[in-house]
């Protein structure tokens, strides 16, 4: 059995192809197959939970929450949230 990198390499292939204009529609079929039988999103979790990049990094997360607290898209619900999680963080509030 491979392993979980060397699937989400084979996988990486396979969405190429599936996202290539040039690619004929059977490959693409043929592609889309591999890519159900190599089990979905299963390897990359895998992957994920074998380097450790479930652990995210604090410093990320407050320039997300800082950003969206100034982010004109973002509701006014979505901003205080982001202030009460940054505020958790133990970050300052903008």
């Amino acid at each position: 059995m491979s392993s979980a990198e060397d699937r989400v390499n084979a996988m990486r292939g396979y969405k190429a192809t599936l996202n290539n204009p040039r690619v004929s529609d059977e490959a693409k079929q043929n592609a889309q197959s591999m890519l159900d039988q190599l089990g979905g999103s299963q390897p990359s979790e895998e992957l994920h939970n074998l380097r450790g990049d479930n652990q995210k990094d604090p410093n990320r997360v407050a320039g997300g929450l800082k950003a969206a607290q100034n982010n004109p898209g973002v509701s006014q619900q979505g901003k205080e949230a982001a202030g009460q999680k940054l505020n958790q963080m133990g970050g300052p509030d903008e």
